[in-house]
């Protein structure tokens, strides 16, 4: 079998897969969307939710790029190579906020609601997050690209071939990681000012983060003090 109808059989499982994969994605987004904890009162714990489902053509680019890694991507491996078909994207205003998002993950698998495809993943390379993270015994990787955010791979059932990813990160690692998209992908910048500009803006979202923290943790205690 050639290349391209390698590629095509993957292809064309993911176009017999896709009402599944719609599906399932409405469903985590409806899940997250809906949570009462989550989103109520003034400053609501999930700030913004984005999703999407990955088209024809950059699934076709994708598997082109990954193409040597998995020796071939076919109908056999597509959705076991390729887990970001579908994605939700938590965005949060600060860390300590991500602990009960993790929870209410967690809380579904728990409950056989979603299964883990894999172990949730941090990335990072902030010492300070990934002390965190760990915290929270959040299996961590470092990037030298300074690319942070959580994911998580999850199935509608244990021996379900389709999957979601979900990524959860705060506003400002979102600001940095636009930005880093529009340059790096699907082909990295070859500019080394833009890149040592954006491992700068890396390290102020991470400040801006860990201030924003302060900011609450600190309005928490004069509350409680008045």
């Amino acid at each position: 079998m050639t290349r391209e109808d390698r590629i095509q059989s993957g292809i064309d499982s993911y176009k017999d897969n896709i009402f599944s994969i719609e599906q399932f994605l409405k469903r985590i987004y409806n899940f997250f969307s809906d949570h009462p904890e989550l989103n109520e009162g003034l400053l609501p714990i999930i700030h913004s939710i984005k999703y999407r489902l990955k088209s024809e053509e950059h699934l076709v680019e994708k598997i082109n790029r990954k193409w040597e890694m998995y020796d071939g991507i076919d109908s056999f491996n597509i959705f076991d190579v390729i887990t970001d078909i579908a994605g939700v994207r938590i965005l949060h205003l600060y860390q300590a906020q991500f602990p009960k998002i993790h929870q209410e993950i967690l809380n579904q698998i728990d409950e056989k609601e979603w299964y883990f495809f894999e172990s949730p993943k941090a990335y990072t390379w902030d010492p300070e997050s990934k002390a965190f993270y760990q915290g929270l015994n959040i299996n961590c990787e470092v990037k030298d690209t300074f690319y942070t955010s959580i994911h998580y791979i999850v199935k509608p059932r244990e021996n379900s071939p389709i999957k979601c990813e979900i990524q959860v990160r705060t506003l400002f690692e979102e600001i940095w990681g636009e930005i880093d998209h529009f340059l790096n992908y699907p082909n990295q910048t070859q500019s080394i000012a833009c890149r040592e500009q954006l491992r700068v803006l890396a390290k102020l979202s991470s400040t801006g983060t860990r201030l924003a923290d302060s900011i609450f943790l600190s309005h928490e205690e004069y509350e409680k003090s008045g």
